[in-house]
């Protein structure tokens, strides 16, 4: 476990000194579960949600991709159920006043379900429970509290109506755009809607960097089939589509295990959900999730919206209500695994040694660098320019002079680097350069004209 906790300590240390993710308001000390994603932190985020859309709509002929908004209509958490049961169970430490999810540390001990058991909770926590943060034992009454973080529309006092609430899930934009949809396309069912976007859950967040957060991204499809249909057949195809696209960001396969919801806790609208789990250093937890919702969500906001939501079967002549089956992406966790695969730390010839982000080439946040041999040679420094010039229309592109060969190597195997291109005298000769590749630290020559041919081959043909 020690190892394991040094790997994470790993992580976060490489993200804060390589511009991957920050500590958020740092120089007001910190805020609590909030992070910026830095330059390549960015880029690699931008880059996961380009391969999930591509993989998922693009490429896709059954399914279109929305981009609804945050703050959505009251109403809408009232249909789903969230402004009434969307709650945690939590305790305050009257010693030292921190809060605590209490079904968490009454799960702990006793490894019991503890859903709504507020009593026995009470109980438990004040016989058997110190308090993690000061070991005492002095706990106020457990309570339940909304998650949704609520805001208020132009108003200057708080009556129900003008409450909004930043929305926990995407999904809910996606169940009330359903007949836009249909009505503006020709999407026949099965079809499916996807949206990527920021979720908010004012919940106790329990450490771990970037995994659990309450300003979170998801990536998210909601798939429509006919209520008659073989759903066991598609529910399988979709496990395998999840697995397949984290294997894609880098991850290796005996890494997973899938956890399937035994049947009295599921939720009450559910057939079947089933967690994809990942082997993080923090132990196996969930990354994604695929649920089949059956027609709760689409009869939920008929009844409350007073609109038809169903679909028109041509052939049978006769409307159906769609039942749902859900894929859910966590973006955060997605760039938590990515990072977590690619690092590396290398013993090379000599006694050298160097740490390397292995990300998928498609991922990497820089895919070349281009460097001049020596910077202060205006005609390699000149040359070194044009090729950047060249290559950076195409490719995600870092220019870089500071510092000896070698060092440029190791920085930019840090970040992850595909290729590196180096000008040297040679070059103004024969119009070559010399390309490392990160992974094997291979250098060949290659001719300036033919470098984009190189890379775009290099891309296509090499998946780590």
């Amino acid at each position: 476990m020690a190892e394991q906790n040094d790997l994470m300590e790993k992580i976060v240390s490489i993200c804060k000194r390589r511009g991957f993710v920050f500590q958020a308001s740092e120089i007001y000390g910190g805020f609590a579960n909030s992070y910026t994603y830095g330059p390549y932190g960015s880029e690699l985020k931008n880059n996961i949600k380009a391969l999930w859309w591509k993989k998922f709509v693009s490429m896709r002929e059954d399914i279109v991709g929305i981009d609804g908004p945050i703050i959505l209509h009251p109403k809408l958490w009232q249909a789903s159920g969230h402004v009434a049961g969307f709650n945690d169970a939590l305790v305050d430490c009257k010693e030292c006043k921190k809060r605590f999810r209490a079904d968490h540390l009454v799960e702990a001990v006793t490894g019991e379900d503890m859903e709504g058991k507020f009593e026995e909770m009470k109980k438990i926590l004040d016989e058997k429970v110190p308090c993690p943060n000061c070991k005492k034992t002095n706990w106020s009454e457990v309570r339940n509290f909304n998650m949704m973080f609520s805001t208020k529309m132009n108003t200057t006092d708080a009556s129900d109506e003008e409450i909004a609430y930043l929305r926990p899930e995407t999904a809910g934009a996606i169940f009330v755009e359903f007949k836009n949809v249909v009505d503006s396309t020709r999407m026949k069912v099965p079809f499916g809607i996807a949206q990527i976007g920021k979720a908010f859950r004012n919940e106790i967040v329990a450490g771990n960097f970037i995994f659990r957060l309450r300003e979170f991204e998801q990536m998210e499809i909601e798939y429509f089939i006919k209520p008659d249909a073989e759903w066991e057949t598609l529910f399988e195809d979709w496990l395998k589509l999840q697995e397949e696209f984290v294997q894609e960001l880098g991850a290796k396969k005996e890494d997973l295990r899938r956890y399937e919801h035994p049947k009295e806790k599921l939720s009450h609208y559910s057939k079947k959900t089933i967690d994809i789990e990942y082997k993080f250093p923090f132990g196996f937890k969930e990354l994604y999730g695929l649920a089949h919702r059956g027609d709760f969500d689409l009869k939920q906001h008929a009844k409350f919206s007073g609109q038809k939501l169903e679909f028109f079967d041509q052939e049978k002549n006769e409307w159906f209500v769609p039942h749902i089956l859900e894929p859910t992406f966590g973006l955060d966790r997605s760039i938590l695994v990515a990072l977590i695969s690619a690092y590396i730390e290398e013993e090379l010839e000599g006694g050298d040694s160097r740490i390397v982000m292995k990300f998928p080439r498609a991922i990497a946040p820089v895919k070349v660098a281009v460097f001049p041999l020596l910077k202060n040679k205006p005609e390699l420094v000149a040359k070194a320019k044009e090729i950047f010039n060249q290559l950076k229309g195409e490719f995600p592109c870092e220019f870089d002079d500071n510092g000896n060969v070698g060092k440029r190597y190791r920085r930019q195997d840090e970040i992850g680097t595909p290729w590196c291109v180096t000008v040297d005298f040679d070059s103004l000769e024969d119009d070559a350069v010399t390309v490392r590749d990160r992974d094997t630290m291979v250098q060949e020559r290659v001719k300036i004209e033919e470098l984009r041919e190189y890379f775009v081959t290099g891309l296509k043909s090499r998946k780590n």
